[in-house]
């Protein structure tokens, strides 16, 4: 059965759109540099490392629907930042940058006709590419969801532009 394309439309917004809930541009708007690495007490995370863990997560599963030899980096180790704050000040730049430039690679493949979001990726015989564009969605919602309690923990959602 040959992907609909209003079904790409719709995986495609959740990736990238604003739905039912804030998008990732929006909950790292804004955020002070010198509160990046803060964790309040309420909550076991900072913002750094959150955004470092939905990079890296959304990269490992963009480069299981790409690569045919895929090996899973070690669980969570891999996943998760060593420290609370970015270990330099570009970091959060290049880790926002990275996660955006990901995303944009995800939605073109999901909007890309040539593959049928029903195959399975090269490195499984049982995960779609559907099913990956969907995990990723789901999986992006529930952090950036964190990241704006985590704001809210601060003080400082929402997102002003006073707050550089």
């Amino acid at each position: 059965m040959p992907t609909a394309p209003a079904l790409r439309t719709h995986v495609n917004a959740l990736l990238t759109a604003r739905q039912a809930h804030c998008t990732f541009d929006e909950a790292v708007a804004h955020m002070p540099p010198a509160r990046r690495g803060e964790q309040p007490d309420a909550l076991p995370y900072s913002a750094w490392e959150l955004v470092a863990h939905l990079r890296r997560a959304q990269h490992d599963l963009l480069d299981y629907c790409r690569t045919p030899d895929y090996e899973p980096p070690e669980w969570p180790d891999a996943y998760w930042p060593e420290a609370p704050a970015p270990p330099r000040a570009e970091a959060w730049d290049e880790a926002v940058a990275q996660f955006k430039h990901d995303r944009a690679a995800l939605s073109d493949l999901v909007t890309d006709e040539t593959i049928d979001l029903y195959d399975t990726v090269p490195a499984s015989d049982e995960h779609t590419y559907l099913r990956e564009a969907l995990l990723v969605a789901d999986h992006n919602a529930y952090h950036i969801g964190q990241l704006v309690t985590l704001r809210r923990h601060l003080g400082l959602w929402p997102p002003s532009s006073n707050d550089k």
